[in-house]
C-alpha cells in the first residue's frame, strides 16, 4: 500500500510572519539550518514561501537594504499545496506541472494546518524503497530537476 504524504512528512516547517525583514528571515534560516520559510498572515494561514534563492535573486542582486524589504514582498506567491492524504506520486505530478521545488502538505481536515513540506530531495530519498508507478512518477520530478541542476 502506497504511504501518503502524512505518512512521510518528516520536518518541522519552520513559519515566519509576511511583515518580518529579509534580515531577519536570513537569520531566521541560519539558525534553523533551514533553506525555506513558509510565509503566514496575522492568523497563521499560509500566504507564501521564501527560499534563500528569493533572498539572493530578490534582495542581495538589486542593492537595496535587507532591514528595508518585508518578506511579502518578495515571497511566492500563492504557495502551492497538497493535501496530506495525497500519495508521494501525486506530489511528484504537482510539482512538475505547477513548475516548483517546494509543495507545502496540508491538513485534509484542517485545510489551514501545515503537516509538512516536501520538495524532490525528499522524493529521492523516499525512492529508494518504492515500487511500480509511484516510482516512476517520482522519477519523471527527479529527472526534471535534476536536468536543471537543482540538487
Amino acid at each position: 500500500m502506497t504511504p501518503t504524504l502524512k505518512e512521510i512528512a518528516g520536518r518541522i516547517v519552520e513559519r515566519i510572519e509576511e511583515t518580518t525583514s529579509v534580515n531577519e528571515v536570513a537569520y531566521k534560516m541560519k539558525v534553523k539550518n533551514v533553506s525555506s520559510l513558509v510565509v503566514v498572515d496575522g492568523t497563521g494561514k499560509p500566504v507564501g514561501l521564501v527560499t534563500e534563492r528569493d533572498l539572493v535573486r530578490k534582495v542581495c542582486t538589486l542593492d537595496v537594504l535587507p532591514k528595508t524589504v518585508k518578506i511579502g514582498e518578495i515571497m511566492s506567491s500563492p504557495v502551492v499545496t497538497i493535501n496530506s492524504e495525497e500519495s508521494p506520486s501525486a506530489a511528484a505530478d504537482v510539482m512538475l506541472h505547477k513548475g516548483v521545488k517546494h509543495l507545502l502538505i496540508l491538513d485534509k481536515d484542517k485545510p489551514h494546518e501545515i503537516i509538512g513540506l516536501i520538495t524532490p530531495l525528499d522524493l529521492l530519498r523516499y525512492q529508494e524503497n518504492v515500487v511500480g508507478e509511484d516510482r516512476e512518477a517520482i522519477k519523471n520530478v527527479l529527472d526534471t530537476y535534476e536536468s536543471i541542476g537543482y540538487y
